[in-house]
């Protein structure tokens, strides 16, 4: 059996398989970009592909935390369209 690898939400500190989860990563140049792949280099913060858990990520600042940088109004539009786009799967 093969193991499936989990990855804990930074808002909801739920552990979830991590190809349920949205990887958000800071990249060599500190710049935070949207990881729809989930193979970008650099240090990576993943989160449930839910509203409330990205409200309560904005809201305790969890995201600029784990990645040590601000975050930027074209990350946080990406985030919520990816949400709308695949509806709040948990």
């Amino acid at each position: 059996m093969k193991k499936i690898p989990m990855r804990m939400c930074i808002a909801c500190r739920q552990m979830r398989p991590k190809k349920e989860l949205m990887r958000v990563v800071k990249t060599a140049q500190g710049s935070l970009v949207f990881d729809a792949i989930g193979k970008q280099n650099g240090r990576g913060a993943y989160l449930c592909r839910s509203a409330e858990c990205l409200e309560r990520a904005f809201k305790t600042r969890a995201l600029e935390r784990a990645l040590e940088a601000p975050i930027n109004e074209e990350l946080k539009t990406a985030l919520e369209t990816e949400i709308e786009r695949n509806g709040s799967a948990v």
